[in-house]
């Protein structure tokens, strides 16, 4: 269940929710020839995901068959992908993206990015065990294998799960580490690293927002302009995340929606990364802020570029 503090999710719990009928209503969508696609877009978007997972449990205790094989051997392509993303728990889902991100020869550096640098103590916590689970790995080691230099640190910094949640700010330590980062950085010939990773990695989102607040007025220069200048790559890129989610969390998702749709082509690792993880979280927020960005419904944008069942579903899970 969404929080109010993190915001309002597009799926929410289904009312008067029968596992047993919905498991069914499953089975017979994919028995004997031709499958019901539009039926299994019903049954997984009007469910939460706790939900799902009783549906999943109850499918193996009446037919003796996985639910997610049976949607492995009658569905395909993104459209197949999009429901087991929905079928995983959200630490599994993160999980699996992580380790997918990191296998084979080249890192998606874009994916442990969004990931790491967005989610909760909570949620950290819960993704490193639900990857020690599925992969027998240690989390931490392989992102430390996987990554190297100032993001590598980074990277690491992230897997602890220990940024301050606390609310209130302090503003003397907000100036404080406002002219810290003014010193590490604009202030010197080269950049002081670790300055940025210790006060970015650790103070909580509100304090962040008051410290950007503070070097604004030192700096005469936005927090966002002086990581540009003092940064490239991968660095950047987590570093500037963090800013984006310490001041708007769903206006970030929104722009790695926009992202992976505009242009050419479409990125849907990423597209449904975000619309599944963020579906019980923010997704009415982050549908607020893509129209507020983009002048333009998220709905829309995903109507257009999209297709099929693939489409079906994705506009079912970020509400029409």
């Amino acid at each position: 269940m969404a929080t109010s503090s993190e915001g309002e999710g597009s799926i929410k719990p289904k009312a008067g929710f029968n596992g047993q009928y919905e498991a069914e209503v499953l089975r017979k969508a994919m028995k004997g020839r031709g499958t019901d696609e539009q039926t299994i877009i019903q049954v997984v978007t009007s469910c939460s995901n706790e939900q799902r997972q009783q549906i999943s449990n109850y499918y193996k205790t009446m037919y003796g068959r996985k639910l997610v094989e049976d949607f492995g051997s009658e569905l395909s392509g993104n459209f197949e992908k999009t429901v087991q993303a929905l079928m995983l728990s959200a630490p599994r889902f993160d999980a699996a993206e992580l380790k997918r991100a990191m296998k084979g020869l080249g890192t998606d550096e874009a994916a442990l990015i969004e990931i790491m640098c967005t989610r909760t103590n909570a949620e950290i916590l819960a993704i490193k065990l639900a990857y020690k689970k599925d992969y027998g790995g240690d989390l931490e080691d392989d992102l430390r294998s996987d990554t190297s230099g100032h993001f590598g640190k980074l990277m690491v910094s992230m897997s602890v799960g220990g940024r301050d949640e606390k609310s209130g700010v302090d503003v003397a330590k907000a100036k404080d580490d406002a002219k810290a980062l003014y010193d590490a950085g604009e202030q010197q010939r080269g950049t002081d690293e670790s300055r940025f990773n210790v006060i970015l990695a650790t103070r909580s989102f509100e304090q962040l927002r008051a410290t950007f607040d503070e070097y604004a007025k030192i700096s005469k220069k936005d927090i966002e302009k002086a990581i540009k200048s003092e940064f490239s790559g991968d660095i950047e890129k987590g570093l500037l995340t963090i800013v984006k989610c310490a001041r708007n969390k769903a206006a970030y998702f929104a722009e790695q929606l926009y992202k992976s749709m505009k242009g050419l082509g479409t990125d849907d690792d990423t597209l449904i990364r975000v619309v599944v993880s963020r579906c019980e979280k923010d997704m009415e927020q982050i549908k607020h802020e893509f129209q507020r960005m983009y002048s333009q419904p998220l709905s829309q944008f995903i109507a257009d570029d999209t297709s099929g069942d693939y489409k079906k579903i994705l506009l079912a899970i970020v509400g029409n």
